[in-house]
């Protein structure tokens, strides 16, 4: 008996090696908490999972799974209307990626901002970064403008 375990053990890490059947072993996605930092790697994550492990399974249960990782802070009350809509039928999506995209909007506002904050901090008006331009403009208020 201990060499037929052993045979069935070497199997199954020689078939997870190879990448044979559906061993191939994955890392699940951390538990999202509605934070925005985490929002991107968070998706990234579930879509890396569920089209190795899940893209078999129907869409409901697709999003099921993703919305058993969203957990704690802001991510709970949200989750918990968007199990209301879904058990009600008011709302359905056609794939999880469309689900997934829904977490983004809802939640990666952060991203969207920093990204449009950086875009201003680059700007250039009449060769003066937008920092400088603003400071000029400050001046030009208070009635001391001066040359560059």
């Amino acid at each position: 008996m201990q060499v037929q375990i052993q045979a069935l053990l070497a199997g199954g890490a020689v078939a997870r090696e190879t990448g044979g059947g559906g061993a191939t072993e994955m890392a699940k996605p951390q538990i999202f908490d509605g934070t925005s930092p985490k929002v991107a790697r968070f998706i990234l994550a579930c879509k890396l999972y569920i089209k190795m492990k899940l893209r078999e399974e129907l869409v409901e249960e697709q999003i099921q799974w993703t919305l058993s990782y969203v957990q704690r802070g802001a991510a709970d009350v949200w989750k918990e209307n968007i199990l209301e809509d879904l058990e009600a039928g008011e709302v359905k999506y056609e794939s999880a990626g469309e689900f997934l995209t829904e977490i983004k909007k809802e939640f990666g506002r952060g991203d969207e901002e920093s990204v449009k904050v950086a875009e201003l901090k680059r700007m250039e008006q009449g060769g003066w970064n937008m920092e400088e331009f603003v400071q000029d403009f400050k001046r030009v208020a208070r009635g001391s403008r001066y040359e560059r």
